[in-house]
């Protein structure tokens, strides 16, 4: 399965951008991880732009401050389902600051929050991929997680 990581605006943040090439060098063994950055614009060519990257068979999580909470081992849950369905591609979509468009909304198999606290998208990048490498360990009853 590949993984297809969303999130428009820059990656301005060395330091941060070293963590999430950690994150994505673990998980190389198990997936092939790519993102995309659209240029961020209006919420309406934003969303078009999202939408262009996204394949009729994705399986779509989009993450946004109104989503759906869940905890690490629920997330866990997600990834291992969408593994064993036969998932060719998880298109996860990191919501911009003032939302996506209702376009991505509709598209969207599931819309999670990673956290009830609001942080940058960089950060939401690290997080994310350490939550992905983390549910694989998880999955693998690997010793990462210690819940």
């Amino acid at each position: 399965m590949k993984i297809l990581i969303i999130s428009p605006g820059k990656a301005n943040d060395r330091t941060v951008v070293e963590g999430i090439e950690e994150y994505q060098q673990r998980l190389e063994k198990r997936f092939v991880v790519e993102w995309a950055t659209p240029t961020v614009g209006t919420k309406e060519s934003e969303g078009a732009a999202i939408l262009k990257l996204i394949k009729e068979g994705d399986f779509v999580v989009l993450l946004d401050e109104r989503g759906k909470d869940v905890d690490t081992p629920a997330f866990s849950t997600l990834l291992d389902a969408q593994m064993q369905s036969g998932t060719k591609r998880l298109v996860f979509i990191i919501g911009g600051a003032f939302g996506v468009d209702d376009s991505v909304k509709e598209r969207a198999n599931k819309t999670l929050k990673l956290s009830s606290l609001v942080f940058p998208h960089m950060l939401v990048r690290l997080i994310l991929i350490e939550q992905l490498y983390r549910a694989v360990s998880i999955i693998d009853g690997g010793k990462y997680h210690h819940a």
